[in-house]
């Protein structure tokens, strides 16, 4: 039976998101593979793959992530992390904790913020980061993000360092807050390291090292496991049947949204999406007949 499920990778510094998944397509033989959340090259952690049609499931996965940053006050770059090219070199003000926390508030909630320049945002058509290392300046256009939680877990004064663990929305940049903490210091600032701890509901502590390719490759997780958040209808024998070929269910209560459907086994059948009169359409169906 072909491998079905998702497969948490811990990515290694210097490789792209996309050759992690080369090596998987390769490790358990499918075409069908895809991952959630593109990593840069220089940041490590939580890479959740989906192999089989359980690439399908990826738009319904919590899309929150968390991250644990490294930030060095005193540096600007042009890509507002180490890896670009250095800009400014300038001493960062006597701080403790306290006055660090005060800063950080302003960036807690709702907030506005511009992605850097180094950036996947597009552009007239083309992504930024391919304007930015043309040397093309660009007004990039500040977006509404969520920082859930923004937690201070280290200050060095010595080294201008400091660790944030940070809970967002998809598409935040945490190179733009460590860039923004920096002006609002008057010192500037970059991201010093980052590794995501958690990704699409997955945890670092489900994640396994990325696997040669003459190694066995990990037993692919449940997709349960990542949507256990969302309503969950259990089908009888009967109400499999007509799922399986794509009628509709009819549910005594039903709620608005996605609904993860289970066989009677208790394995995933796929995905339905209430209509009028607690009618659960199907949406996704694996092991469809017909």
């Amino acid at each position: 039976m072909a491998a079905f499920g998702f497969v948490v990778i811990d990515k290694p510094a210097g490789l792209t998101s996309h050759a992690c998944v080369s090596r998987l397509r390769r490790c358990y033989g499918l075409k069908r593979v895809g991952h959630g959340g593109t990593l840069d090259p220089a940041v490590t952690g939580v890479l959740p793959i989906a192999l089989g049609p359980a690439t399908r499931l990826l738009p319904y996965l919590p899309q929150e992530k968390t991250y644990k940053s490294v930030i060095q006050l005193g540096t600007r770059t042009s890509s507002d992390d180490l890896e670009g090219e250095l800009l400014e070199q300038v001493p960062w003000p006597e701080l403790d904790t306290e006055q660090l926390e005060k800063i950080l508030n302003g960036f807690r909630g709702a907030i506005q913020q511009r992605p850097p320049q180094v950036s996947a945002v597009h552009v007239d058509g083309e992504r930024a980061h391919a304007r930015a290392r043309r040397g093309e300046a660009m007004d990039l256009p500040p977006r509404p993000v969520t920082i859930h939680r923004l937690k201070l877990l280290n200050w060095d004064s010595e080294s201008g360092r400091f660790t944030l663990e940070v809970h967002c929305s998809a598409g935040t940049y945490i190179r733009s807050i460590a860039r923004d903490i920096g002006e609002l210091l008057g010192c500037g600032g970059c991201l010093a390291s980052l590794q995501r701890t958690q990704a699409l509901g997955f945890q670092i502590e489900q994640a396994h090292p990325l696997p040669d390719q003459d190694q066995t490759p990990p037993v692919p997780l449940s997709p349960l496991l990542a949507l256990a958040d969302m309503p969950r209808h259990d089908l009888n024998l009967n109400e499999q049947v007509d799922w399986r070929c794509g009628r509709s269910i009819h549910i005594r209560t039903g709620n608005e949204g996605a609904t993860v459907v289970c066989n009677p086994d208790g394995s995933i059948a796929g995905i339905g999406h209430m209509n009028q009169g607690n009618q659960l359409r199907p949406k996704v169906v694996f092991d469809a007949i017909g």
